[in-house]
């Protein structure tokens, strides 16, 4: 009998305590739905029936690696941000939305919001940044060719890396110019933002990332349009004749 009454006593407890619940979160069904006017947490992990993770909101603390077909790959650099990844049906990093922003000691800032939408099983297509520090300030769009994940994977990366280092300057650059000839790297065609000289510019660019075209507005207000050869070289400039 003693026995029993324990167990009674201990299912009575529970049963307390799952009503507690219940009430709690206006819930008739604790693991399917609950309401609440606030929550705090660390991290909140996004997912489908199955378990797949389809978005991540964390602090920096908790913040996640890299998401690749389902799998997550340690990304030690990211410990700087807080913010949220965006994973797809294959369990892929998509894009995302990182900030920081502080102000050490001495009074200098590091700050910086970045929203980028990647191509799929690959690095950002386009970006919106933002970052702010001591030295510089700058707000930008930024529109890239990335190559299609069976010409260049997300795993070719740090094979590239490694063979580079193995050459010196001049080789280095060679390899480099190479890879972006196969169209094997990311290249940006458009960029969209202030200048660190306090003006504002437009740059269309090349399937070799050069500059081509170039819409500019000083910081004096002046405006003009250049064109450029493939060496950088201006070789048309249009700005306004005020004698006419």
């Amino acid at each position: 009998m003693s026995q029993l009454r324990t167990f009674l006593a201990g299912a009575t407890t529970m049963a307390s305590a799952l009503a507690a619940v219940f009430v709690l979160t206006g819930s008739s069904d604790p693991g399917r739905k609950a309401n609440f006017d606030e929550i705090t947490v660390g991290r909140i992990n996004i997912v489908e029936p199955d378990g797949t993770k389809r978005l991540v909101i964390s602090n920096r603390a908790q913040f996640p690696g890299a998401f690749h077909e389902g799998k997550e790959i340690e990304r030690p650099n990211r410990r700087t941000f807080a913010g949220m990844l965006f994973i797809n049906e294959e369990g892929t990093e998509n894009g995302g939305f990182l900030q920081k922003g502080s102000i050490d000691g001495t009074g200098k800032v590091n700050s910086g919001l970045s929203l980028t939408f990647d191509r799929f099983r690959q690095d950002q297509a386009l970006q919106l940044l933002n970052t702010d520090s001591e030295k510089s300030q700058q707000t930008a769009l930024i529109i890239n060719d990335v190559p299609n994940f069976k010409v260049t994977s997300m795993d070719d990366h740090p094979r590239f890396r490694e063979e580079a280092g193995k050459l010196d300057a001049a080789g280095r650059k060679a390899y480099w110019n190479k890879l972006t000839e196969q169209g094997r790297l990311s290249v940006n065609r458009i960029w969209l933002g202030n200048t660190a000289a306090q003006g504002s510019s437009l740059q269309l660019k090349d399937a070799q990332g050069r500059v081509r075209m170039m819409l500019l507005v000083g910081a004096d207000g002046k405006a003009e349009i250049q064109m450029l050869d493939e060496t950088g070289k201006v070789v048309r400039s249009i700005t306004p004749d005020l004698q006419q």
